[in-house]
C-alpha cells in the first residue's frame, strides 16, 4: 500500500471512508460488516456509519469477534447512527476492522481475527489510530483495500 491522500480531524476519516464505500457500487441492502472492541471502537464505527447513513446498506457491528452477538445498526433521528438491538445472520459485501482489535489487550490476535473474516472474499478496510496496525504488526496479517490510520496527539486536557 502507498499513501494516498492526507487529511485532518473527523472529516478526515470519513471522507475517504464514505467515498471508498460509494465507490463499490454497492448492490441494496449488502453487509457492511464492522468488527471492534465493544466501547473504545464503537462510537468510531457509529461515525463511520453515520457518514454512510444515506446508502442503502444494512451495516453491522462484531463486537470483537463474536458473530453470534453481530447487531444492525440503525439511525435514531436526533442522535446518529447506533447499534441497535435486532441481530442477523453475516453476509457481508464489505469486512471493517479497527484497530482497537490489534491492541495487546483486546482479547484477540491477528491470527484469531484473520480465521474469521478470511472466509469473506470481500473488500476489506481497516481504520486506526496512531499506526495501531503497523506498531502490531497486523499490516503483515492482512492486504487492506482501504487503510485509514489517523492521529489523536496531542492530546491538551485543561483544569
Amino acid at each position: 500500500m502507498k499513501k494516498h491522500e492526507v487529511y485532518e480531524s473527523v472529516p478526515g476519516i470519513l471522507r475517504p471512508f464514505k467515498t471508498f464505500i460509494e465507490g463499490l457500487q454497492l448492490k441494496e441492502h449488502a453487509q457492511i460488516v464492522y468488527y471492534g472492541v465493544p466501547g473504545t471502537c464503537t462510537p468510531f464505527i457509529e461515525l463511520l456509519g453515520f457518514a454512510i447513513r444515506t446508502l442503502p446498506v444494512k451495516q453491522i457491528y462484531v463486537p470483537t469477534i463474536d458473530e453470534s452477538k453481530a447487531k444492525v445498526m440503525v439511525l435514531e433521528k436526533d442522535v446518529g447512527m447506533q447499534v441497535g438491538r435486532e441481530g442477523i445472520s453475516l453476509n457481508p459485501s464489505v469486512v471493517v476492522l479497527m484497530g482497537g482489535l490489534s491492541m495487546p489487550n483486546s482479547g484477540v490476535t491477528a491470527p484469531q481475527v484473520k480465521a474469521v473474516v478470511s472466509r469473506y472474499k470481500v473488500p476489506f478496510a481497516g481504520v486506526c489510530f496512531m499506526k495501531m496496525f503497523e506498531k502490531t504488526g497486523w499490516l503483515k496479517e492482512f492486504d487492506f483495500d482501504l487503510l485509514i490510520d489517523a492521529n489523536i496527539a496531542p492530546v491538551d486536557v485543561w483544569r
